[in-house]
Formats: structure tokens, sequence, C-alpha cells
């Protein structure tokens, strides 16, 4: 790595780059930071995250003012004009320094050659901006790519403008309070006292919702395993597995762990929890997630789809299955899902999720039951896939969850991502009959 540092904007042209070649925003973002000076970091992330948040209206907007497609190792150059564009209709930099720092970042970038190309295209775009956004499609003007615009019209036509909405905002930082330590009421005053201001979440009884971000290390016992970083949605997959002492539970595609270390909070007296997951990188960072909260749970790299090459034949009393799926439930923290995720991925994930399900119905008890879950708001990944199974095997019985969040499905409920709430998430309740 070169020890000369890039402008925020370079880094961040650099970065986007990269992720539009197929990279991810997780892999890319730390490591093009530690090239940006630490005072601008916070200015580079921002960067990022924005314009990957509105790529599909941005890359509307530079198509019709581009009129000769860059080359793909000038990508970069392509990423500093969506982020001019990006700082001049979404951010509060006036307008002139927007310009002059983005066209500036060519020299960052060593290409000297695009300073007139970038400048020309942002003053164009500050001429026409009225004209041009007349030009965009309905998925462009929404920042959303088209198969997934018409994805959620279909779905939920109603409040498909609404989640688009969200999926373009911020995120709320959320907490779950551990309760073998301390009570959500105690941790709340805690929080207070150190000056950072909070509320509880709508749904979830350990959760809390921060004002404002900050840094795990700012968390009072934080190291000690008083508090956790979650979501509301997943934190309500604890109680819907009814768990009591003495129960086998299986925790399948459990990544990075947040509901494992959840599930031990709430029921310290379970006889075994198998902590499951395909990838052996991420089941560190459940080994990671238990140490710190100093809890226990068995480790263990496998398939979900193939019992028969991690399972000793003893059945479990619950099963969450945390099935893979397209994560559109959570674009506004994970925004390159916007370039990443096609079309086609969705009866791909399907076919996936209905092979997990059938595989592991096989390792529930009589009585037992499987807690079914995703972050997707698709209904191909979610009552179809659980309408589908309940239809189809003789000992599954549907549990309706009466509960006051997310909307009733005929199979399981659905939660859509709320501004200033909790992300978009599915559940069901499947009991296998004896």
């Amino acid at each position: 790595m070169s020890n000369t540092l890039l402008d925020s904007r370079a880094a961040a042209a650099r970065c986007l780059a990269k992720i539009v070649n197929g990279s991810s925003l997780s892999q890319q973002l730390p490591l093009l930071e530690q090239q940006v000076a630490e005072k601008d970091r916070s200015l580079y992330r921002q960067l990022c995250y924005g314009v990957l948040r509105f790529y599909p209206k941005l890359n509307g907007i530079a198509k019709l003012l581009i009129q000769k497609p860059l080359k793909g190792k000038d990508h970069d150059v392509l990423m500093l004009v969506l982020i001019g564009i990006y700082q001049l209709s979404e951010m509060r930099i006036p307008d002139h320094a927007a310009v002059s720092t983005t066209v500036n970042a060519t020299k960052s970038l060593k290409k000297h050659w695009a300073k007139g190309f970038v400048n020309g295209v942002l003053r164009q775009w500050q001429r026409n901006e009225q004209d041009l956004l007349t030009k965009l499609t309905v998925a462009e003007a929404q920042s959303h790519p088209q198969w997934l615009h018409d994805e959620l019209v279909k779905a939920w036509p109603a409040e498909a403008s609404s989640i688009e909405s969200v999926n373009n905002q911020h995120p709320p930082m959320c907490l779950r309070v551990n309760h073998q330590h301390s009570s959500t009421a105690d941790y709340l005053q805690q929080l207070a006292a150190h000056g950072i201001d909070a509320g509880r979440c709508d749904f979830a009884d350990q959760g809390i919702r921060l004002t404002n971000a900050v840094s795990v290390e700012q968390l009072p016992n934080f190291s000690a395993g008083w508090v956790s970083v979650q979501d509301e949605a997943p934190q309500l997959s604890a109680a819907l597995m009814a768990l009591a002492p003495g129960q086998r539970v299986l925790d399948a595609c459990c990544a990075p762990g947040g509901k494992t270390c959840h599930m031990l909070e709430l029921q310290p007296q379970l006889k075994q929890l198998i902590a499951l997951d395909v990838d052996h990188q991420r089941l560190q960072k459940v080994e990671q997630n238990l140490e710190r909260l100093q809890l226990k749970a068995s480790l263990t790299h496998g398939d979900a789809s193939e019992p028969l090459t991690w399972w000793d034949n003893q059945p479990f009393d619950r099963i969450l299955l945390d099935a893979p799926c397209s994560a559109t439930g959570v674009i506004r923290r994970n925004p390159d899902i916007k370039l990443h995720r096609q079309h086609s991925d969705i009866a791909q994930l399907a076919k996936l999720q209905r092979k997990i399900l059938n595989a592991l119905w096989l390792t529930l008890k009589p009585n037992g039951r499987l807690v079914y879950a995703t972050c997707s708001v698709l209904p191909d990944e979610n009552e179809i896939i659980v309408g589908d199974f309940c239809e189809q095997q003789k000992d599954a019985k549907h549990i309706v969850i009466d509960a006051p969040w997310g909307i009733a499905r005929p199979y399981g409920r659905q939660l859509l991502p709320q501004n200033e709430g909790h992300d978009g998430f599915y559940y069901a309740v499947i009991e296998k009959k004896p």
C-alpha cells in the first residue's frame, strides 16, 4: 500500500469502482479507508454509502449526461461523476465546493485528463437538473433496480413507495440488552448517564434504539457483555422459539451469531445449542461474540441442507432457520445489494430455502418447533416457501403468530422496513405433529 494518503473523494471513487465491478462494500470499504486521513474518513464512508443507496438514480442521470461511455479502466472517473451529482443533489455541501473538490480529486486519481470532463458533466447537471429528472424511469427516480421495483410493486402495491424510501435512508443503530446483566430500563439510564440519547424499541423487549449512532467503545459495559448491536427485527426471533430448560436447539445458518447469543441470554439452561454455519470464517465471528458475552454453544461447520454430514442423529426440540435470502429487507444497511442482486437470484435462493427446510425438518422432534426467518420482503422467499412446505408435509402444522408487529400473511408475519424503526424481516412458526 502506498504511504501517500488519498483524497476522500478519490478513495470513495476507487472503492465504488471495485464494488461496481463485483466486489462487496464490506470488503472494500475498510481497505480503502486506510488510505484516507482520519479526519476525512467520515466523509469517505458517507460518500460510499450514499452513492450506493442512490446508485440507480445517479447512474441513470450519468447515462443521460455522458454521450460516450467510459472504458472499464476509468470506472473510478465515472464514480467521481456520481459522487459529484450525489453531493449536489443529496448533501448540504455548497455547490461550488462540491464541484471544485470533486474535480480536484482527479489529481489524486492521477487522471488529470478527466478534470475538464468531470467539471463539464457536473456543470451540465446543475444547468439541466429538473429536465433530466423528468427523463428518469420510476425505478431510477426511486433509486431501485427495475426488477426489484417491479417485484415490490407487485407484492406490496400500497407500501412499495414507502419501502423504497426507507431503503434509501440511513438505518438507526439498535442495541440488545443482555438481561443476565441489566434490565432494559436500567441500561437506558446508563446510556443517559454517558450522554447517549436513546429509547426503547417498539416491539423487542430487550431492544434499545439510539438517536445517533456511536462507536461500541462508547457503550457502557460493552466489552463486559452487557449489550450487543442488533436491529430490532432479528431480536424478535428468540421469543418465537418458546425456549425452555433442557431443550436441544439448532441455530442453522447462524453467523454472525446475534440470534445464537440472544437465545442463550434468554434461556441459559438449555441442554445444548448447536450453532451451525457453512462459512468457516463467519463462524469465527460467532465465536468472538459468544466469548465477549461469556456464553457457550457448540460451533459446527456444516451445510444446513446436508445434515448427514454433521448431524449426530439426536433430534432437536427447537430449530431456528434464518435462511439464506436476497436480503431485500436490509438494503439500507447493505446498499450494494442494489448493484449485485439480480432477479434470477430469487428463484435460485427459493430453491435453496426449500432444500434446507426439507432437510432440517427430518432432524426435528415430534412436537418440536421450527422458526423460519429471512431478512427478505419478497413473498417468493417467505410465505410461499412456508405455505408450500406446510401443504406438502403431512406432519407440519403452521402456528399463527399473535403479535403486535408486522403484517399477518396466510403463512407467517412480514415486517417491512420502517423509517426510524426495524428492518424488513419475515417469520413463520411450524410445529411437527406427533
